[in-house]
């Protein structure tokens, strides 16, 4: 059996989680999400 992750949620849930930690880096963090879920959606 084998389990396809996408790496969306991950990405996601990780940025949730350092704006929960640091939020001074909110900016950076969402920036960073963005900039990942573009090249991301350009790959697929």
């Amino acid at each position: 059996m084998q389990i396809d992750i996408s790496p969306q949620p991950i990405v996601s849930l990780i940025a949730g989680i350092m704006i929960f930690v640091m939020p001074k880096l909110l900016n950076y963090i969402v920036a960073g999400y963005l900039i990942i879920i573009g090249v991301l959606g350009l790959i697929q």
